[in-house]
Formats: C-alpha cells, structure tokens, sequence
C-alpha cells in the first residue's frame, strides 16, 4: 500500500471494492494512482479507462508529486525496451525504477 500526501487521500487512492476488481468499474472509485508514474487522476466514469491528472490533493491541498510519465518512457528507451512492443520488465510497473536511478 501506497502512503499518500493525507489520510484521505490514502483512503480513496488505495480503496480496494469487494464488488469491482477494476477501479474504472467502481462508481464509488474516485482517484487513481499510478505507481509507475507516480501520477494522480480522478476517475472519469464513462466506461473507459480515462482519468483527468490533478496536480493538487482535493482534501487537503497539497501539491502532489510530479508526474514521471516521460521519464518513464525515457528510460524505457534508454534501456531498448519499446513498451507498445516489447514486455516491460517488472520494476517499471511500480516506483521500483525509480529507487533504482542515480540520484540528481
């Protein structure tokens, strides 16, 4: 389990549903997190898998972390890896990746 910038965030961001296994079926699902990239969004329920980034928690206001959606795919291609072709390894589907990055 991720912990987040609040508790409510925690709640609504890490809220598993007996019902769906699938937060974009979950009407009662509202944030989405992505741990590879390390992005926030809210839910849209149109059917899909959309979600709408934000950049600040709704609860309690504080900036989230930056997106590293294209630093992802940076590495991913500093690596070969092309992830619309090839498998994409195991700790690039989590923050793993990013621990293992030299620091700046």
């Amino acid at each position: 389990m991720t912990d987040h910038c609040c508790e409510a965030m925690s709640l609504r961001a890490n809220a598993p549903c007996d019902r769906h296994g699938d937060p974009f079926a979950c009407p009662d699902a509202l944030i989405r997190f992505s741990a590879e990239f390390q992005e926030y969004g809210l839910i849209v329920h149109d059917g899909g898998t959309s979600i709408i980034t934000i950049d600040f928690c709704p609860w309690c206001g504080r900036r989230l972390p930056e997106s590293q959606r294209d630093r992802w795919f940076d590495e991913l291609e500093r690596r070969g890896i092309d992830p619309g072709e090839d498998e994409v390894p195991a700790e690039f589907r989590d923050a793993r990746w990013l621990a293992a990055l030299p620091r700046d």
